[in-house]
């Protein structure tokens, strides 16, 4: 939706969407976050470790 001024100038504005609170993680989602972080630690030092050999 829009409207316009007198001067016929536009004011048009997003639609804002509605707000809703985030639910807290179950323990399972917990676990798994638990798990990609690990894994996401162990790729990283991994790389990490490479890039010390190879140079």
């Amino acid at each position: 939706m829009y409207t316009t001024t007198s001067e016929g100038i536009l004011n048009n504005y997003a639609v804002e969407p509605a707000m809703y609170y985030a639910e807290y993680p179950t323990e399972m989602e917990q676990n798994r976050y638990k798990l990609q972080g690990a894994v996401a630690s162990l790729l990283v030092a991994f790389i990490v470790l490479t890039a010390l050999a190879v140079s």
